[in-house]
């Protein structure tokens, strides 16, 4: 009998597969519990218009973040930071402060996607790598200045 899976099973298959398995197994195991459907036609057509649709979705979300990459690299952020004499800062400037600043730009990052190139410590000019989706990243620069207070 051919079903299509609706979640992953060890040792069968994964999430979305149309196996072939036995009418039994089919019908006191995986249909009870949930785990499969039968593979009919409009559970076929089902399954083909859910693949279609997280196709779009990844699509969409895959343009955007190339929109949001065009628009960040190369820029310069300022992060205002408190430091104490010669420049050396209270701390150090983290990716949730930039993250915060980009925030206020108009970007909205998560910290996690964030690596700052070399420790900021001191005032100045920093790279920053943002990874906003597979295979998209963007590289832009915070410049560490004088909070105001």
């Amino acid at each position: 009998m051919k079903v299509i899976l609706t979640q992953d099973l060890q040792g069968t298959g994964k999430k979305g597969e149309i196996k072939e398995v036995k009418d039994g197994y089919a019908r006191n195991m995986l249909f009870p519990k949930g785990l499969a459907v039968e593979a009919t036609k409009a559970n076929m057509n089902m399954l083909e218009q859910k693949k279609a649709s997280v196709r779009h979705k990844i699509e969409a979300e895959r343009e955007a973040a190339e929109k949001a990459a065009k628009r960040l690299n190369g820029k310069t952020f300022k992060v205002p930071a408190k430091a104490g004499d010669g420049g050396k800062l209270f701390g150090a400037v983290t990716a949730k402060d930039v993250s915060a600043v980009l925030k206020k730009e108009g970007f909205d990052l998560d910290r996690k996607k964030l690596l700052i190139v070399g420790e900021v410590k001191t005032y100045g000019t920093y790279e920053v790598e943002a990874k906003i989706h597979s295979g998209v990243a963007a590289r832009f620069y915070i410049n560490v200045g004088e909070a105001l207070s």
